[in-house]
């Protein structure tokens, strides 16, 4: 029996069959991960781009509209409008303006408060949104919740997540309130 067993092991090494298969197994899982995490990647570049586009065009609304300070479904509106490539914006969108004093410097939690897809949005769940004075420096933080395309796989699932499903994403923008005309 172990004569045998020894000479199909030694057939077994000498054979060169099948030898393609072992670098397609190991190979082909990298080149996906690869691939997934680059068009994941894009993906979110655009998103990340298209956010801020739309919270730059809004702060420069409210920077130029000195008479009238926009209310925060107003400014939720406005970001939606010129975001163009976030789904479902006006429900995965939520904003945070508060005032900061340039002298005792104090910045925004790390942390976005994002919101919580089960329950409904309105202005009266943004408490951290605080029109400003005159002069005022203030920041506005908009954050963003989106399913990524794999969220299983390289960079998908790497993002920075709210409640274990939905990844997070945030733009920041800082403006002095113009005096009234």
């Amino acid at each position: 029996m172990t004569f045998c067993f020894r000479t199909y092991l030694r057939r077994f090494r000498r054979e060169e069959d099948g030898q393609i298969a072992v670098e397609f197994v190991i190979l082909v899982p990298l080149v996906f991960t690869i691939f997934m995490t680059a068009m994941e990647l894009g993906i979110y570049s655009m998103r990340q781009m298209w956010l801020d586009r739309g919270l730059d065009i809004a702060v420069r609304e409210v920077r130029l509209n000195t008479s009238s300070i926009p209310s925060h479904d107003a400014l939720k509106q406005t970001i939606c409008e010129n975001a163009g490539f976030i789904p479902d914006c006006g429900n995965n969108l939520k904003l945070e303006m508060v005032r900061i004093d340039p002298r005792v410097f104090t910045p925004l939690d790390p942390i976005a408060d994002c919101i919580d897809l089960s329950l409904p949005i309105s202005s009266q769940d943004a408490p951290n949104y605080q029109s400003g004075n005159e002069h005022d420096l203030m920041v506005l933080r908009a954050c963003v919740r989106f399913n990524p395309i794999f969220p299983t796989t390289g960079l998908g699932f790497q993002f920075a997540r709210d409640n274990g499903r939905d990844a997070v994403m945030t733009a920041m923008s800082a403006f002095v309130q113009e005096p009234g005309s």
